[in-house]
């Protein structure tokens, strides 16, 4: 496989940004098609309305988002925006970074807070007038994600940028041993189903996801998703740890079925990632 070496003064910045994006989903991915899933020990009813959620939210194939996720000491951040999901990810997402050091590093050009748009082939991320001063007045980085297959987390990490749709958190509690109904709770103004679950990813039966976890260095995760009547995710919360320590993301979903749109940047307002981390320091 080949990989990235970062170099010069654009890679730390160019690097953040992948960090904050990845802070957007958490560690994980899609499922693979490896047949039908055992059953669990869990409750049949959580499994079956669990599973009703699954299908739903990949029909309504869009919703806006808002959500916080902390990765320990290294990012805090927040986002919002609108997220489409039927024929590959599009949508448009405002990320402001919080905390930590990645967010330092960002402080350092002037970025406090990010425009991201999602395309089926590429992740776009506006950086700012700072930044844009050392790219020669270029605003956008584009990173296509078959180039970040060269990157250490290799294709697992452009599967994860892909991957921040609501049924996630779904899937994950589908490969839960101990997922349950807590009750009934108004989250939003809206009447939901509480499920909560925690995965041992040791037991983790999909191939694809029980990688990606395992190279995110995750050995369990707690997950916690509120459902409507219409099987539609409200909120979900994921809590685990990673060789790099605790993470925690929560999100909340609302509009489904909202109208999403991403506009490519303008090409000469745009730098590609592996140019940039291939520059040499003071390079304009």
């Amino acid at each position: 496989m080949r990989r990235t070496t970062y170099r010069g003064g654009l890679a730390p910045v160019v690097a953040a940004v992948l960090v904050g994006a990845a802070a957007c989903t958490s560690p994980g991915g899609p499922r693979s098609p490896d047949g039908p899933r055992e059953e669990r020990r869990a409750s049949p009813v959580s499994l079956t309305a669990l599973r009703a959620a699954e299908k739903a939210t990949e029909r309504a194939a869009s919703a806006r988002v808002r959500s916080t996720a902390v990765m320990g000491t290294t990012l805090s951040l927040t986002a919002s925006g609108a997220l489409g999901w039927g024929d590959g990810l599009t949508g448009t997402l405002s990320i402001t970074y919080t905390g930590g050091t990645t967010a330092d590093t960002m402080r350092a050009l002037g970025i406090t807070t990010m425009e991201a748009r999602y395309l089926p082939d590429a992740y776009y991320a506006r950086t700012g007038e700072a930044f844009a001063a050392r790219t020669g007045g270029r605003h956008w980085v584009r990173y296509a994600y078959e180039d970040l297959r060269s990157l250490g987390a290799g294709a697992d990490f452009a599967d994860q940028m892909r991957n921040i749709t609501p049924d996630r958190s779904v899937r994950l509690l589908l490969d839960s041993d101990d997922v349950r109904a807590v009750g009934e709770e108004t989250v939003e103004g809206r009447t939901t189903t509480h499920y909560s679950g925690t995965v041992d990813v040791a037991d983790v039966e999909d191939a694809g996801l029980k990688r990606q976890l395992e190279q995110a260095g995750v050995t369990g995760e707690t997950v916690d998703v509120w459902v409507d009547d219409r099987d539609l995710l409200v909120k979900k919360v994921e809590k685990g740890r990673t060789t790099a320590g605790g993470y925690s993301q929560t999100a909340f979903f609302s509009d489904y079925g909202v109208r999403v749109t991403a506009r490519r940047p303008p090409a000469e307002d745009t730098a590609d990632f592996e140019d940039l981390l291939r520059r040499p320091t003071g390079a304009p």
